[in-house]
């Protein structure tokens, strides 16, 4: 099988899926960087998921100076452009919230949650290369959502109907997406995406747990975020 090809076509029809849906107020603005980032997207599955995997991670949904920027997970600009080592032209989304600019890499902010993720593992396994050997790392939900203010509005705030139609469809990628990879572990950042990969792999032999997500909005993760994750990936006997 070749993996980064499969996962290529699944991100593509993902994008497609989401593209005609409809979300009302307060929801204002969204991005879809699978559309516009699709150039270092598809980079990044293209580099890294070119394989089998042990360990998938799970993110929610992108950052607005992370992957909304660069078309990455978790993607702080330096963590993309210096370890990761992907620098590709982003466009810009047909309808832009003046106070969330896409700039991609030439973006000035610093994602937190970016910096800490892509962080720990450069401490820990030195190279990106020998990072994705046997793990990946993913998103959940593809698209950006804000309010009219440009207030970062998350997946599970949206309407129940609205959200249950877009849970369907991303369940049904993550499935894609496990059934491609074959991990033996899904790890959730937080208990939003572990109680989704519950319900989405219910059918499946993945082990699923979760991690302390690495957003600067949670007071735990503000205390010595790296040295908590480590413990708790001991603890399930990942590492």
């Amino acid at each position: 099988m070749n993996y980064s090809k499969e996962l290529i076509k699944a991100a593509r029809e993902l994008s497609q899926e989401v593209k005609s849906l409809q979300f009302s107020p307060p929801t204002a603005v969204v991005y879809n960087p699978l559309e516009y980032a699709w150039e270092s997207h598809a980079l990044y599955l293209e580099t890294y998921g070119n394989s089998k995997k042990k360990i998938v991670f799970l993110g929610m949904n992108p950052g607005p100076w992370g992957m909304a920027q660069t078309g990455v997970p978790f993607g702080e600009i330096n963590a993309v452009k210096d370890w990761l080592g992907i620098d590709a032209p982003v466009n810009k989304p047909k309808n832009q919230h003046p106070k969330r600019p896409i700039e991609g890499f030439q973006c000035q902010r610093s994602e937190i949650s970016g910096f800490r993720f892509w962080g720990l593992f450069k401490e820990k396994f030195a190279t990106a290369e020998n990072f994705f050997k046997h793990h990946f790392v993913a998103n959940y939900c593809p698209l950006v959502f804000m309010e009219e203010s440009a207030r970062n509005r998350t997946p599970d705030k949206l309407k129940p109907k609205e959200r249950q139609i877009l849970f369907d469809i991303c369940d049904r990628h993550l499935q894609q997406v496990m059934q491609i990879l074959g991990p033996e572990w899904l790890i959730g950042l937080g208990k939003f995406t572990e109680n989704r990969a519950l319900t989405a792999l219910k059918n499946t032999n993945i082990n699923i747990g979760s991690i302390l997500h690495p957003s600067p909005a949670s007071p735990a993760a503000n205390k010595d975020w790296a040295g908590t994750v480590t413990q708790q990936l001991k603890d399930l006997k990942i590492w």
